[in-house]
This record gives structure tokens, C-alpha cells and sequence, in this order.
């Protein structure tokens, strides 16, 4: 993939003629939803097994999907901007304290922060465990702190190293979700990154207005710091 547009083309490019037209767009019209009562027409209403199967709690069904889970994506917001940050490692990674406490590791990344800011701001949480292979997933939604106890820290040290933080949330409700998205996708049939895929290269290229050789160089080098600074 060839990247030689510059940052600034990236970040601000010409508008299309359909992305024009799309700026003139009532978006208050007569198609677009504003209600329940509009929603209700659109969709039927849950089947009653479905309307109420979420619980104030994790099951033992749900402690055994996050055990097996090396995947979830975290959900937080500051009331302005929201986030959604990826957080991975050994299935298991993730433990409970009891059936309504999560703990979870933040282990090294960029140090954006962004979630941790949002939750000194608004602590609920939204997260969705996965399972490779697994069309399923989790869905847990909570309040979360932040916690530097040296005890939880020790819990989640891996090659010697404790995480920096561990996030602490207290359930308010969790559940299974439908496999359909996941079919749709067939998320877990592919067995090669696809050929338009850009990688963590390429976005680094675009990001300084480089080449392709630039992302190349960068990928490698992303390989060989991977090794000594996953923990």
C-alpha cells in the first residue's frame, strides 16, 4: 500500500461531490429517527428470553467466557468525547474479585490515556469481551476506578512487571450477545490480512507524510520494540 499523500491531505481532504450534497441533507426530515415510537416501528420488539437476559452480575457461564477471553474493547466517556480502547493478553487476563467486580491490567501503550481521563470524569464503562473463534461475546456495563494498590498490581505481574494501573469496575449489568454480527463478518473464517488492510505503518506514514518504505521501515522496527515492551 502507497502512501504519498501528505498529513494534512489526510486530515483535511477535498469534500466529494456526494459529501457536499450530503452537507444539504435535512437531518431533520421525514426519515430521519427521533423517537421510540419512530424505533418501534422500525424494529419488533425482543423476544421476552432476549428483553431480560441481562443480569446485575456475572454468571458462572460469563466468569467462564472471560476466563477464556485474550480480547475486550473498553467503552468510556467524559459527557463530550468517547472512547473506545482495545486491551488484550493471555485469555484470562481478566479477574474477578467477586461476581460483580472486574479487575482489569492496563498494561503499557501510546499514554493517551483517553479512557483513564474519561474516568476521572464519568467512571461507567462500557465492555465487550471476545473469544477467538467464538461468534459470542460478553457484554458488561459498570462504573469503573482507577487503583495503584500495590496488591492488585502484584496480582497481574507478568515477566516481573506489574501493569501501571488496574481498573476496578463494579457491575451493573451483564449478558451474551447474539453471534450474528460476527457470522456476518466471518470475523474469525479469515486466514490472511486482507490486501487493502493498512498496517500500523501506514497509518504512522500518513500521520508524517511519508512513503511506503517509511511504513515498511516503521513496521519492522515495530516488530523488533514489541518484543521487550508488551509488559
Amino acid at each position: 500500500m502507497i502512501l504519498n499523500k501528505s498529513n494534512e491531505d489526510y486530515c483535511h481532504p477535498s469534500p466529494t461531490k456526494e459529501e457536499n450534497d450530503m452537507d444539504t441533507i435535512d437531518r431533520n426530515d421525514a426519515y430521519t429517527v427521533t423517537s421510540l415510537d419512530d424505533l418501534a416501528k422500525i424494529y419488533a420488539k425482543p423476544l421476552p428470553n432476549v428483553a431480560t437476559k441481562e443480569n446485575d452480575h456475572i454468571t458462572e457461564v460469563g466468569r467462564a467466557f472471560i476466563a477464556a477471553s485474550p480480547f475486550l474493547v473498553l467503552a468510556t466517556s467524559n459527557g463530550i468525547s468517547i472512547d473506545c480502547s482495545p486491551k488484550g493478553d493471555a485469555p484470562g487476563f481478566v479477574q474477578l474479585l467477586d461476581d460483580r467486580t472486574l479487575l482489569i491490567p492496563d498494561r503499557p501503550g501510546n499514554n493517551r490515556i483517553d479512557g483513564m481521563k474519561n474516568l476521572l470524569v464519568n467512571p461507567k464503562v462500557g465492555i465487550i469481551f471476545m473469544v477467538p473463534g467464538s461468534n459470542e461475546t460478553y457484554r458488561v456495563t459498570g462504573s469503573a476506578t482507577i487503583s495503584t494498590d500495590p496488591e492488585l498490581l502484584k496480582r497481574f505481574e507478568v515477566r516481573g512487571k506489574p501493569p501501571r494501573v488496574v481498573m476496578v469496575v463494579a457491575v451493573d449489568e451483564a449478558f451474551n450477545h447474539c453471534p450474528k454480527a460476527f457470522v456476518r463478518a466471518n470475523l474469525w473464517d479469515a486466514t490472511a490480512r486482507p490486501s487493502g488492510a493498512p498496517s500500523h505503518g501506514d497509518f504512522a506514514a500518513a500521520r508524517d507524510g511519508k512513503d511506503a518504505a517509511y511504513a515498511r521501515d516503521y513496521n519492522e522496527k515495530y516488530a523488533q520494540r514489541l518484543k521487550t515492551e508488551l509488559y
